[in-house]
C-alpha cells in the first residue's frame, strides 16, 4: 500500500454501497467508506510505505502513553439513499462495537447489526452480522486494511459493514494528527492519490484538510476538537453486479482527549452522486445517497 492510506489510522475512503434491502425498490451504491486519505504520518513526507506510516502512528501513541486499558466505541450510521430530486427510496442503519486496547494491542468488532427502513418509517428489527461478530486483529494489520484478504469471511457485497473498520481507523488517524495542527489555520494533507478499496474500486481525494476548531469537555476529559473536510473527491466503485462513477463530498468533527488522545466523541456525514450501472441494466441510473454516523465510548 502507497501513501494513500497513510497515516496512523488509515483513512479509507467509504464506498458504501447500500446493498439491496427486503423489500427496497433499487439497490444504490452510497459513498465509500474507505478514505484512505494519502496523509502522512510524523515521519519524513517522502516516506512511500503506508504500512510504516499505520505502525508508526500506533507505536507513538503507545510510547506516548503506555498500554491503554480495553475500551469500547459505538459506531452507528445511517445511510439515506434517494433520487436526484431529493425523494428518499429507503434508508438502512448500522450499529457496531469496537474494542481497542486487548492483549496485543487487538481490536475487536461485536454486536453488529443491520436495519432497514422504508422511506421514513421506522426501522425494522435489527439483523446480526454474525461475520462480523468476534472480528479482530492487531491494530497494526490496519496497514493492509485496503488488501480483499484482510477482509476474510466477508462476503464481497457487504461494503458497508468494511465502512465501520475504514472510517473507524479514519478517525483514529485523524486524531492522531493532533500536534501538526494550529488553531484555525487549515492543514492540508498531502500526498493524495488513488486507494485501492479492497477490490470494490478505488477512491481519490481532490483536498483533504484538517483544522483545530477549539476545545469542550466529553466524558470528564478536556478535549480538542478538530474539524475535517474533504469535497470534490471522486470514486469508482465495482462489486458483483454493479458498477459506479461518482463523487464524494465527506466531512466531521472529532472531539480527542488532552490527556490520553482518544477519541471521547465524532460525527461523519458524506454524499455520494453518481452514475450506478446494475448487471443487465442498459442505462445507468442517478443517484445520490446520504451518511450520517456517530462514534463514542460507552463509558461516557
Amino acid at each position: 500500500m502507497d501513501t494513500a492510506a497513510g497515516k496512523l489510522g488509515i483513512r479509507l475512503w467509504r464506498l458504501s454501497l447500500s446493498v439491496h434491502p427486503p423489500g427496497a425498490p433499487f439497490i444504490f451504491l452510497s459513498r465509500p467508506s474507505v478514505r484512505f486519505a494519502s496523509r502522512t504520518p510524523r515521519l519524513p513526507l517522502h516516506t512511500a510505505d503506508m504500512r510504516t506510516f499505520v505502525i508508526a502512528g500506533a507505536l507513538l501513541l503507545t510510547s506516548a502513553f503506555g498500554q491503554p486499558a480495553p475500551r469500547t466505541w459505538r459506531f452507528i450510521c445511517d445511510y439515506y439513499n434517494q433520487d436526484l430530486q431529493g425523494h428518499l427510496i429507503n434508508r438502512q442503519r448500522f450499529s457496531a462495537l469496537y474494542t481497542r486496547g486487548l492483549p496485543g494491542d487487538t481490536v475487536r468488532w461485536s454486536d453488529v447489526t443491520m436495519a432497514n427502513a422504508s422511506g421514513w418509517s421506522d426501522f425494522g428489527p435489527p439483523q446480526k452480522q454474525e461475520f462480523m461478530e468476534g472480528f479482530s486483529y492487531p491494530h497494526a494489520e490496519t496497514a493492509h486494511m485496503t488488501a480483499r484478504e484482510f477482509f476474510r469471511g466477508f462476503p464481497p457485497a457487504a461494503i458497508q459493514q468494511r465502512n465501520l473498520l475504514w472510517d473507524t481507523h479514519m478517525i483514529e488517524g485523524f486524531a492522531a494528527d493532533l500536534d501538526r495542527l494550529k488553531p484555525g489555520v487549515p492543514w492540508h494533507v498531502p500526498d493524495t492519490s488513488e486507494v485501492p478499496l479492497a477490490g470494490a474500486g478505488t477512491f481519490r481525494h481532490h483536498d483533504l484538510q484538517l483544522i483545530l476548531t477549539g476545545t469542550s469537555e466529553r466524558n470528564g476529559q478536556k478535549c480538542a476538537i478538530i474539524d475535517y473536510l474533504a469535497l470534490f473527491n471522486t470514486i469508482e466503485g465495482k462489486t458483483p453486479g454493479m458498477a459506479l462513477v461518482g463523487r464524494s463530498d465527506y466531512w466531521g468533527q472529532i472531539h480527542v482527549s488532552l490527556a490520553t488522545r482518544q477519541v471521547e466523541y465524532a460525527t461523519l456525514y458524506e454524499e455520494v452522486t453518481g452514475q450506478l450501472t446494475l448487471q443487465g441494466q442498459e442505462k445507468p441510473m442517478n443517484i445520490s445517497v446520504v451518511r450520517e454516523g456517530t462514534f463514542e465510548p460507552l463509558d461516557k
